[in-house]
């Protein structure tokens, strides 16, 4: 369980996990050393998993993104599964209920890319593919309390 103050620290981490243990205790209003012990026990717990960087994909060339169904044909499941894994293009990948097994989102730099990966499925999956045109929700986290 996390308290008032431990949820304070990870929301100003979700805004920017740089932030010094010197600034999280100005947040806080807890002593570094007391920030620091948080964070370790937090960690500890496995609320927190990892510190990250956001990178915007264009700025390596990747000018679309897409949201791609995927539907294995029969007994293709895992074999599915591994082609998704194996290729670096797939960013994000839910498996689901329903008919669509996978919701899966990729980066690609243009529509000739997309229709070369999405080929190499074609043997273990039909696709239904979307492309994204704004995010208006960034990846958040749900209300703490």
């Amino acid at each position: 369980m996390t308290d008032d103050i431990d949820q304070l620290l990870i929301s100003a981490l979700m805004e920017d996990s740089r932030l010094s243990l010197k600034a999280l205790a100005q947040v806080s209003g807890l002593s570094s050393p007391s920030v620091a012990e948080r964070l370790r026990k937090l960690e500890e717990r496995q609320v927190i998993t990892g510190y990250t960087v956001n990178v915007d994909p264009r700025a390596f060339g990747y000018q679309l993104q897409a949201i791609v169904r995927v539907r294995p044909l029969p007994g293709k499941l895992q074999d599915v599964e591994k082609q998704i894994l194996a290729i670096p293009e797939f960013t994000e990948c839910d498996k689901v209920t329903g008919e669509d097994c996978f919701y899966a989102r990729m980066c690609v730099r243009s529509m000739e890319q997309l229709d070369e990966i999405l080929d190499h499925l074609n043997g273990f999956a039909e696709t239904n593919t979307a492309i994204v045109k704004k995010s208006p929700v960034k990846r958040r986290l749900p209300p703490m309390a």
